[in-house]
């Protein structure tokens, strides 16, 4: 192998894990297998260098200035890059250049904005499982950090529903994933994270206290009182970050611990199904709950809001607080557009200081410093008539970081360059050393201007000229056409194909004065400016204070926005069990009315009377989104964001449960039905009488019979005294309607619509009683199903119809004696032609399976 080829095996034996980009003048290469990846992502030409060997090393190679863009395309389909720079300037380095590693990037360590998308943190998680379960969530780029620790038999279930709450896209774990299937699953299909597990000497208790106590010396004793796991997560991730960005210490703004409770608990299906961040289809964020109420004017406060809405509160004071904030702005026109108005002009803060921090930062990073705080003074200005709590904390403590502004502003260039080591950004009169070598750099670049006119003068040459390259440094270049008017005193130093370069005694001397002054210049520059961004990050805790109240008090200048625009409510909040809504309506469809009308529908849940409300109606009518709609007036009670109703009365829910809709996991190995009583399953195990629980279809995936027995059983056990949850039960088992009469706290509803003929019109109103029909016909009719199917299934329908009407013998029962919910064990298979739903079977099931039971009956 060649030296430098040595030199690159070497460096790339000690990250096996990653793609290696090795500078090599200009550009950063890649070899071998390294080389034939970045080829495939990337789309670049794959050739080849010579190795000293007799093949040739694969290669391909990107522009340094161009790097970020195509590792950041690398990062984003979940490769590890690592950066290896020269570490000495070739120009003054005898023999192999010293090159080593400066910068590892992953998924969860990205830093750089362009890599990163604004309104949206890019979470690294540590899992540590021991005696209990212990998760850290760290989003790098903004210093956030979060932990919390709990025990239990449905530790699986809490792991995944934790890693939904954050979606972090790296995750490192103390075991072997493989060990916990159910998590493994969903961190590699779901979550599509980068992993890196079987991490078990990382999170060694001694040096991860440590850690922990050195970068956190007040908050380490309580993480060790909450357990020794906790201790071992964050002290992990403290050391993979500090790896990662070659520092001494992570920046963190602050470590937040939470526990169970804390906030309203939402699971990985009820997440899904109500549609908060994102749409189950299309993963856009149009058409979720969050796109309604986004209208921040900042990349802090969009990602705040977003958080806001994956953990509303459970606490009154706390959403109170929020409530005020918000109402006060609702009513304070004026001062809400012009801090609009600010809060657009606001960047990112956070991620800006963070690569201020960790030395990543260039000049024009600085000017965006300075440009936001220039608009800090009129904020807190427009924040000081307020009255609410929110408000007034948020001008109380509002640094304008007018010393951090006015540093920037007196030492760096209005528009400075990209590049640090090419000068050009420290300000005129900010150091009287680089404003001497500046003069020099500058009047001899005049020099050489005035030479090329000289010369052109004294040789009578037109088109000559004076230029300069790093090879041969200043030279008069003359084309061919004009040699022979060439003076004996210059020298020649190439020959081109249409012109001769020539440098003179004069040039060269001048040269060295120019060069040396702007060799000496350039790096009296970088050192300034290292100077000063050390001085700003020194005052990181500052800024990042002003960053959260900016992001706070741009959620709630949107929260108060979207309440204006779209006609929202201010909800009362209490400790109370009932949830009481009048004209409340679905605050994602009614952005999507053609007429800009949407029906509001009215809701009442307890924990006394009304603890299930049983829904009955045809599919399409809008029970699902009637039902869906309450979970989101509730939510966004709890957010502290005004709702649309006409009035709303919330008793604080501490879960939300939802079972919705059904479809096979084919990935997991799951059926529709086994998906469905999953969920089932952790909905009775997990809700307690303050939950608020929606269940659209129980039972659909199974034979009549039996699905029906679940539905029944499953809806008592709710509306039960040992759950007792409030509940939202649509189904399409009319027989369930009894239990109205059967049972405290069960009332009945339906969607109301009209028929005539053969047509349906759905009026979308929700409505006391079970309905009389299930319109399933007509709806596939709606669909679109074949005339000649609709016609088959109704004389189908007419038969069965038939069937039912008859009288039915049975011991102990006159002739006609309707046969109820719990006799139809008896004559199995008359009962199954009575209680038959056809709706739930195709025509030509419907018939093969009545030809059955009339065989079986014989």
């Amino acid at each position: 192998m060649t030296p430098m080829m040595e030199q690159y095996l070497q460096i790339k034996e000690k990250h096996k894990d990653a793609i290696l980009f090795y500078r090599l003048g200009d550009f950063y290469e890649m070899f071998f297998e390294d080389a034939k990846v970045a080829s495939r992502e990337l789309e670049l030409t794959l050739t080849g260098r010579s190795c000293g060997e007799a093949e040739r090393a694969p290669m391909c190679g990107v522009p340094f200035h161009a790097a970020d863009v195509y590792i950041g395309r690398l990062v984003a389909k979940g490769y590890k890059v690592v950066v290896c720079e020269q570490m000495e300037d070739p120009a003054t380095t005898k023999g192999l250049v010293k090159r080593d590693i400066v910068r590892s990037i992953t998924p969860g360590t990205v830093i750089d904005n362009t890599q990163l998308e604004d309104s949206v943190n890019n979470y690294l998680c540590s899992l540590c499982i021991g005696e209990g379960v212990a998760l850290c969530f760290f989003d790098v780029s903004t210093g956030e950090m979060s932990a919390t620790f709990f025990e239990g038999e449905d530790r699986d279930e809490r792991i995944i529903n934790e890693l939904a709450k954050f979606e972090p896209r790296e995750m490192m774990v103390n075991v072997n994933l493989s060990d916990i299937p159910s998590v493994e699953f969903y961190v590699k299909n779901r979550l599509n994270a980068y992993v890196k597990d079987g991490q078990s000497d990382r999170y060694e208790f001694g040096p991860c206290l440590n850690r922990v106590t050195r970068q956190f010396p007040s908050q380490a004793y309580e993480a060790k009182e909450r357990s020794r796991d906790m201790i071992s997560a964050i002290g992990a991730l403290l050391d993979y970050v500090t790896e990662t960005q070659k520092s001494e210490d992570a920046n963190v703004s602050g470590l937040k611990f939470y526990e169970s409770g804390e906030y309203l608990e939402l699971d990985v299906s009820t997440r899904r199904n109500l549609e908060l961040t994102e749409t189950m289809r299309s993963k856009d964020k149009k058409g979720s709950l969050l796109w309604v109420l986004d209208r921040t004017g900042t990349a802090a406060g969009a990602r705040m809001l977003r958080r806001w809405v994956e953990q509303p509160l459970v606490n009154a004071n706390k959403i109170g607080r929020r409530q005020r904030a918000v109402s006060e702005l609702t009513t304070s026109f004026m001062a809400r557009e012009e801090l609009s108005e600010c809060l657009r002009h606001i960047l990112d803060l956070d991620r800006l200081m963070t690569k201020l921090v960790y030395g990543t930062a260039n000049a024009r990073d600085l000017r965006a410093i300075a440009a936001t705080a220039a608009y800090l003074p009129d904020i807190k200005e427009l924040t000081a008539d307020f009255a609410s709590e929110e408000l007034s904390d948020i001008h109380l403590h509002l640094d304008t970081l007018s010393d951090i502004r006015d540093l920037i502003e007196r030492s760096i260039e209005d528009e400075p360059p990209i590049s640090l080591r090419e000068g050009g950004f420290i300000r005129r009169g900010f150091n009287p050393e680089a404003d001497e070598l500046y003069l020099i750099v500058h009047d001899g670049k005049s020099y050489v201007n005035k030479l090329a006119e000289e010369e052109k003068e004294r040789t009578g040459i037109k088109n000559l000229k004076v230029a300069y390259n790093r090879v041969f440094g200043y030279y008069i270049e003359v084309t061919k056409s004009n040699l022979n008017e060439v003076p004996e005193r210059y020298i020649r130093k190439q020959t081109l194909v249409n012109a001769e370069r020539f440098i003179t005694e004069e040039l060269k001397e001048k040269e060295g004065m120019i060069l040396g002054a702007s060799d000496r210049l350039c790096a009296l520059e970088y050192d300034l400016f290292t100077q000063i961004r050390q001085r700003i990050a020194s005052e990181v805790k500052r800024v990042q204070q002003t960053a959260s109240l900016l992001a706070r008090l741009d959620c709630y200048v949107s929260l108060s926005e979207v309440a204006v625009r779209n006609g929202y409510v201010c909800p009362e909040i209490e400790y109370g069990n009932t949830i009481s809504i009048k004209e409340g309506r679905h605050p994602v469809v009614e952005q999507f009315a053609t007429d800009g009308y949407f029906v509001p529908n009215d809701t009442l849940l307890d924990t006394n009377h009304n603890r299930l409300a049983l829904i009955t109606g045809p599919n399409m009518a809008g029970k699902s989104t009637y039902m869906r709609q309450v979970a989101l007036i509730t939510l966004m009670a709890q957010i502290g964001s005004f709702v649309p109703a006409r009035e709303a009365r919330i008793g604080i829910v501490d879960k939300i449960f939802t079972r919705v809709g059904a479809s096979d996991d084919l990935a997991s190995g799951t059926s529709t039905f086994m998906l469905e009583m999953n969920e089932v399953a952790y909905i009775l195990k997990n809700a307690t009488n303050r939950s608020l629980i929606i269940y659209d279809e129980i039972g659909r995936g199974t034979s009549t019979f039996d699905g029906m027995s679940i539905a029944r059983a499953v809806a008592e056990y709710t509306a039960g005294k040992k759950l007792g949850a409030k509940t939202m039960f649509a189904t399409h088992y009319h027989e369930l309607t009894v239990l109205e009469k059967e049972m405290q706290g069960i009332v009945n509803y339906n969607i109301a619509a009209k028929k005539k003929g053969d047509d349906i019109t759905f009026l979308r109103k929700i409505v006391r009683g079970a309905t009389d029909d299930s319109y399933g016909i007509e709806v596939a009719k709606l669909a679109g199903v074949p005339n000649e199917v609709i016609r088959r299934a109704k004389e189908v329908l007419k038969d069965l119809t038939a069937e039912n009407a008859r009288p039915v013998e049975k011991k102990g029962r006159e002739l006609g004696t309707t046969i109820s919910f719990d006799d139809y064990k008896a004559d199995e298979v008359r009962e199954k032609l009575l209680n038959l739903d056809v709706n739930l079977l195709t025509p030509v099931e419907a018939l093969n399976f009545l030809c059955e039971l009339r065989k079986l009956a014989k």
